[in-house]
């Protein structure tokens, strides 16, 4: 059987340690985002519950995390596309 090649990273020098606790802080993190994507599926499941469009509360919140001025040139692009569709 053939020795491992070598990787360059002594396991007891410094930048180990750094890159060990690099990859401990990313695993936690991705465990509290996985925590946080639970709860927001409850915040949708609650507003469903109580007889809310699903759809279009994910539609508000995205659109109220872009800026205005885009907001209205995407909107204003969307109704001259529906005219042109004739379904304005």
């Amino acid at each position: 059987m053939a020795a491992p090649a070598s990787t360059g990273v002594d396991p007891s020098s410094v930048a180990a340690d750094q890159l060990k606790s690099i990859i401990e802080r990313i695993e936690r993190l991705e465990e509290e985002k996985a925590g946080i994507a639970g709860d927001i599926k409850d915040v949708y499941a609650e507003a469903k519950a109580n007889g809310f469009d699903v759809k279009v509360l994910r539609k508000i919140v995205s659109m109220r995390k872009r800026d205005h001025s885009e907001r209205e040139e995407e909107e204003a692009i969307l109704e001259l596309y529906l005219q042109a569709l004739g379904m304005a």
